[in-house]
């Protein structure tokens, strides 16, 4: 079974993987509560014949799916969570599935269902070859909330790897050769005293004072950061009623920076301006980690292998109903911006041609990931595809509606024939690539051990 014979078998069995996406996007559901995706990917990976884990990490919808014995170990990530309120149809008109319900605008339904018919293909070919190795498909909850990968991470599920490959749904075809930021996610919690408001204003101590002079500190202290960091909150918790002064109240906040330990900077300046707001406020304030995800460190050996394979096999084309979908849909945007998502400069509201600029290697961008953990753990690689038209942002309903589209179809079946060629590649370990690879790696880690943030 040549590699062509790999491609061919992708093709003829990509309609078992659309519906596979298709159904995933049709029930999506949030973080940490993809039990319908999480059984799906489960039940088709053992009927393949690999050998499932799961739980993981007590993450009842994390699992670890693996075929195959010794050395090298080759893990593809997936990913099957969705995002609260991006409920929408495959429609260039907005129209909710369910009034205020979840939605896949970050592509997951296609994200996970990529990795599982990259590493079904491979195991056919393991399988009719006899070639020894291992080879792994992750199931990976909670990517949105950036915590699913840490906890699996926590459990050592990725210390045996020899490398990593994972992608991502986008709006053209390039290698992720720049870092994705690291990310604290923390609650603060602020505690009062309850009052009449007023009656007996005086006897109270507004636990929402302090989230807002929190929250005004806060915004001071954007002036003093680097470029590029982010600071961003909502308000979960303003209290019960005007007429009671508030006794509890809690804001939710993201900090990004291109490293963790900017972030971990940024982080200590930002418990401070709570402890002043609880002081000012004669309040009391406890907070909560929920998610510290690294940055991600791109690994170009992975990433040019991982290029060369979709370069040469990137048989994508579009139609004209799907050119005119397309061009309906961003029409629904206010954008004059004709940029992917990743920042490469594209001529096609659907581009079919590749994109790999070097110049952004090491560059940081807006975003983070849980891969990030990944990739301080073992060498890891990274794509993304054409998914959705240009000037479609993650996160919104427009994207939604692209990946429950053929747009985003097309996508996951190029990503899963580059994933699932590459890690061949890396099985026979053409060109030495796991060994320069792991260099890379050593020399980027410069020997700092990942440390789980949760």
């Amino acid at each position: 079974m040549s590699k062509t014979n790999l491609l061919q078998w992708i093709e003829q069995n990509e309609e078992t993987f659309t519906e596979m996406a298709q159904n995933i996007w049709d029930n999506p559901q949030l973080a940490f509560e993809e039990e319908y995706a999480a059984h799906l990917q489960m039940t088709t990976l053992k009927e393949a014949d690999f050998r499932v884990n799961n739980p993981v990490g007590d993450v009842n919808t994390a699992f670890v799916a693996e075929y195959g014995s010794g050395k090298p170990i080759i893990g593809l990530l997936g990913e099957f969570d969705a995002l609260p309120g991006l409920s929408q149809q495959a429609a260039y008109t907005q129209e909710e599935v369910v009034p205020g319900g979840p939605g896949h605008g970050c592509g997951h339904n296609l994200l996970g269902t990529a990795g599982v018919e990259a590493v079904i293909a491979l195991k056919e070919k393991m399988a009719q070859e006899n070639l020894s190795g291992t080879i792994r498909y992750y199931g990976c909850p909670a990517e949105e909330v950036l915590s699913g990968k840490t906890y699996m991470a926590k459990a050592g599920v990725f210390d045996d790897l020899d490398c990593a490959l994972t992608w991502h749904p986008g709006n053209s075809n390039t290698v992720m050769n720049m870092s994705m930021q690291a990310m604290v996610s923390i609650k603060f919690h602020f505690k009062g005293i309850t009052a009449h408001a007023a009656a007996a204003p005086h006897a109270g101590r507004s636990a929402l004072d302090g989230v807002e002079l929190m929250n005004v500190g806060t915004n001071y202290l954007r002036e003093h950061v680097k470029d590029g960091t982010r600071i961003h909150y909502v308000i979960t918790n303003g209290g019960l009623a005007p007429n009671i002064v508030p006794e509890a109240a809690s804001v939710w906040y993201y900090i990004r920076a291109e490293s963790k330990s900017q972030v971990e900077d940024i982080l200590k300046r930002v418990k401070k301006v709570a402890e002043g707001a609880a002081l000012m406020t004669e309040t009391e304030v406890e907070h909560e980690i929920t998610a510290f995800p690294y940055d991600t460190l791109p690994n170009d050996q992975l990433n040019e292998l991982m290029y060369s394979n979709m370069e040469e096999n990137h048989s994508l084309d579009f139609t004209e109903d799907e050119q005119t979908f397309a061009e309906k849909l961003v029409e629904t945007i206010n954008t004059q911006n004709n940029r992917g998502t990743f920042g490469n400069k594209v001529d096609s509201l659907l581009p079919v041609d590749l994109y790999y600029d070097k110049q952004l290697a090491g560059k940081s961008i807006q975003g983070s990931t849980d891969v990030g953990d990944v990739s301080w753990i073992t060498p890891t690689g990274m794509v993304s595809t054409t998914c959705a038209p240009v000037g479609v942002q993650l996160h919104s309903w427009q994207a939604t509606a692209s990946f429950g589209s053929s747009i985003g179809y097309k996508g996951m079946h190029l990503a899963a024939k580059t994933m699932s060629l590459t890690a061949y590649d890396l099985l026979v370990n053409k060109h030495d690539t796991l060994e320069k690879a792991k260099e890379e790696f050593n020399d980027r880690t410069k020997g700092e051990k990942y440390t789980a943030g949760v």
